[in-house]
């Protein structure tokens, strides 16, 4: 009994962490079709339009590398300029300058990777959006 308590947990535990990371959604106005087909058949539609999206070349989120490269580099000249500052002040503006701009590009780098919300781009959602009109939903925002 214990064991299945605990497979519980973790099939509970591994659904939550997966759906915080999944990025915004569509939310749909609960028009005549969305009440007659219900929230499961919805759901499905939803992704099934998403991956028609993907296949079409619509990514989901193509501007996270482009994005975590631009916070590295921010870091990178923050951490430069904070670490010329400080070494100066020990006489060494140079070496300071250099692990200043090395650990600031690191952390920002890691932060943009790691803890940077989820965005999906705007021919993802106008593509999704398009769809589930066709197929007589009413988009209202992604959440």
């Amino acid at each position: 009994m214990r064991s299945r308590t605990c497979r519980v947990g973790l099939v509970a535990l591994a659904t939550a962490m997966l759906s915080g990371c999944a990025g915004p959604k569509p939310i749909l106005y609960p028009n005549a079709h969305y009440q007659y087909v219900g929230e499961s058949v919805a759901q499905s539609d939803i992704e099934g339009c998403r991956v028609t999206a993907d296949a079409a070349g619509a990514n989901r989120d193509p501007s996270k590398v482009t994005s975590a490269a631009r916070s590295a580099a921010a870091g990178g000249a923050i951490g430069g300029a904070a670490g010329a500052a400080g070494g100066a002040v020990v006489g060494h503006a140079g070496r300071g300058a250099g692990v200043g701009a090395a650990s600031g590009a690191a952390a920002a780098l890691m932060r943009a990777l790691l803890f940077q919300r989820k965005t999906t781009s705007q021919a993802h959602i106008s593509y999704v959006d398009r769809c589930l009109q066709d197929l007589g939903y009413e988009p209202v925002g992604w959440q």
